[in-house]
């Protein structure tokens, strides 16, 4: 098995396009029929999604091999390790990342997505590995900017594959009892929007840690849509957009992007 540790491990360079297309190139001379596996890590309490098979092929006169991820059929919401197989019934190999053109994908925010939103953003794992990060959900909320003030927070954000009504809200939803929520009214203009939470509306329930989940409501009686921030290059933002916090009477209160990019404000006592 290769380890992130085994500089003889194959590595592919990537490149994605603005339509999402990705093409992996695999320096490989091999005379045989490769190809690279996108194989998706399993979800709790979900069905096992089938691994997706590339060809390799040569391109261009260097020899190097191959392979593109075209926009359709969508990969399934998650995270997909990539693998190199020399031949179609090869032990597969972990691929290791090399360059990444992710170019495209920075100003992704200001182009109009249809629905179903998909959304893919090759990344290095933790261990040095490649792999896939995906998205795709029947409409997406993207957040943009966030201030922070007089114990408020301001989103700004821009709905896709959905219209907004002139009934739409936001609500904070609690994770521990998704029955308890907060709403906030819109201003919009067109597909965007923004909304002001106060963070005093938070943090007058059971005393203890909290943490509520932000969504859109596009309009009345319509299924809410997660607010999050998907359409750049950034697999895993959590670590990267850190925000203070801000003292709300005897709480802490920060809004913060989880593993899956997903907006949310977290509420901490103060002890």
């Amino acid at each position: 098995m290769s380890t992130a540790q085994d500089t003889s491990a194959p590595r592919a360079h990537c490149t994605v396009d603005a339509d999402g297309r990705t093409t992996f190139r695999v320096v490989l001379r091999s005379a045989g029929r490769p190809l690279l596996a996108l194989v998706p890590r399993p979800k709790k309490n979900a069905p096992q999604q089938p691994t997706r098979l590339l060809d390799l092929e040569p391109h261009g006169a260097d020899g190097d091999l191959c392979a593109v991820l075209e926009p359709l059929p969508a990969l399934a919401e998650g995270r997909w390790d990539a693998y190199l197989m020399r031949e179609p019934d090869a032990v597969r190999e972990r691929l290791r990342p090399g360059l990444r053109d992710l170019r495209a994908l920075v100003d992704g925010s200001l182009r109009e997505r249809p629905s179903p939103v998909a959304v893919r953003v090759p990344y290095a794992t933790k261990d040095g590995f490649l792999a896939v990060r995906a998205w795709l959900r029947p409409a997406h909320a993207e957040a943009g900017r966030l201030d922070l003030a007089d114990g408020a927070m301001t989103v700004h954000a821009r709905l896709h594959g959905a219209e907004l009504s002139d009934d739409a809200t936001v609500l904070l939803r609690l994770r521990s009892d998704r029955s308890t929520t907060r709403c906030f009214p819109l201003r919009t203009e067109g597909s965007a929007f923004s909304f002001t939470a106060p963070f005093g509306e938070l943090t007058g329930g059971e005393p203890g840690d909290q943490i509520w989940d932000a969504f859109l409501r596009p309009a009345a009686g319509a299924s809410p849509v997660r607010i999050s921030r998907l359409l750049d290059d950034m697999a895993d933002r959590k670590k990267v957009c850190v925000y203070p916090a801000l003292t709300v009477g005897e709480a802490a209160v920060r809004p913060h992007y989880t593993v899956d990019n997903d907006l949310a404000v977290e509420v901490t006592a103060v002890h």
